[in-house]
């Protein structure tokens, strides 16, 4: 099976996806051992230690921007490189600090290098996917979701086992061997090999203004909630469930527990994209969301974990659908640059979730009102599933070359 190169870069496309959201979330976990281990260094409070993340969401989205464009110098295959091995050597580097800013700038580093990811690892895939976007995108979410689940409860194990800085050593050396296999892999441009490949269909301009508007408007709202809930659903579950230093690793395990819905939810909405429109799988997503982030504001004990996987159900599913968006809406060639500029748009919203979860925990004492406002934003990225076109060409791309009116089969227009 892995003879053809096109399904290597895929399985390795897919591992890398895991690497980077497990990258993001080891520090939401390690916090909670390093402020009960090494206060002396760090301090005993959650948020400004949660805080030192910061840097590195900044730099995540920020650079992202021009990884589109560094591609067409660089090239795709070279920036995976050096995303891997930046990353595991970041990673390493943040295990091995002395104080906060040691740590702070490790991280920013690693944010730096896991910029690459997204804008380029997710434009190869697409292409390469050929007519079956949704299944692959539904695929390379499932392994983004296992970074997320991970993290926890991985993290809370080395933890409690090594301590946390082999919390951060660890998974820095299996992303230098990821690096290594990309070492050994040759570029392949899936460009020229997509199978089933076919032209890009001519969309009304209008069209695709529509959803080019309502997709970055979304990675603002989407970008907060993603983060903000995949960083604090470790202290949601000591706070509502396992109050207590011994329990960590039955943290991470309710919190790897939570999150496994979520990477559920976009293998089946992998396969529901390639068989109904966008706005139909991505409007009832958006509508769960907001009440069960309410719910989450006020629930204690056992309750909070079904919730908990609903609303991790509906943010891992609307990633699926948005990253689909892109590749129905936009033509190749500038696919790579709207993804780019897609996840610049979306870091004002997931830089801003370590801080504003930080500030809004030790401010009110609890996670209730952080909960709340995840609320809002979960409402503005519902107002964005309305203004989304719901457009049956989407699944037959020659209907938009037909001028002639068409009855409403597959979704409403």
């Amino acid at each position: 099976m892995l003879r053809d190169p096109a399904t290597r870069q895929v399985w390795l496309i897919n591992a890398a996806h895991a690497v980077c959201h497990y990258t993001l979330l080891i520090l939401a976990t390690a916090v909670l051992g390093m402020v009960a281990s090494d206060a002396g260094i760090f301090g005993a409070e959650y948020g400004p230690v949660l805080a030192l993340g910061t840097g590195m969401f900044v730099l995540y989205g920020i650079a992202a921007l021009p990884m589109g464009w560094l591609a067409e110098k660089v090239g795709r295959h070279a920036l995976m490189v050096a995303f891997c091995l930046g990353v595991g050597a970041s990673l390493i580097l943040a295990g091995l600090v002395s104080g906060p800013w040691g740590l702070a700038a490790a991280l920013a580093l690693a944010g730096l290098f896991n910029a690459i990811y997204h804008p380029i690892g997710t434009a190869m895939l697409v292409e390469a996917a050929g007519d079956r976007v949704g299944r692959a995108m539904g695929n390379n979410g499932v392994f983004g979701n296992i970074g997320v689940s991970c993290a926890p409860v991985l993290t809370a194990l080395i933890v409690a086992s090594a301590g946390w800085r082999w919390a951060f050593i660890l998974p820095g050396v299996a992303a230098l061997v990821l690096g290594a296999m990309w070492l050994r892999e040759p570029p392949y441009d899936a460009r020229l090999h997509a199978r089933g490949a076919r032209p890009f269909p001519e969309i009304p301009r209008a069209i695709v203004r529509q959803a080019v508007i309502s997709l970055l408007l979304m990675a603002v709202s989407s970008g907060f909630v993603f983060n903000a809930f995949t960083l604090l659903i470790p202290k949601l579950m000591q706070e509502r469930m396992a109050d207590s230093p011994s329990l960590l690793p039955l943290v991470g395990a309710l919190a790897f527990t939570a999150t496994l819905f979520g990477g559920l939810t976009q293998f089946t909405v992998g396969r529901l994209i390639d068989r109904t429109t966008l706005k139909r799988v991505f409007l009832p997503l958006a509508i769960a969301l907001v009440p069960a982030l309410l719910a989450l504001s006020f629930l204690q004990g056992w309750a909070v974990l079904p919730v908990a996987a609903i609303a991790a159900a509906a943010i891992f599913g609307q990633v699926t659908v948005n990253e689909t968006m892109t590749a129905r809406y936009v033509a190749p060639a500038l696919r790579a640059k709207l993804y780019s500029i897609r996840f610049f748009v979306g870091f004002l919203g997931a830089a801003a979730a370590s801080p504003v979860i930080g500030y809004l925990h030790d401010r009110f004492g609890n996670l209730a009102v952080a909960m709340i406002t995840l609320a809002a934003f979960g409402a503005v990225t519902l107002a964005c599933a309305l203004l989304f076109p719901d457009r049956r060409e989407e699944l037959h791309p020659e209907l938009w070359a037909d001028p002639s009116p068409k009855p409403v089969a597959v979704a409403a227009e």
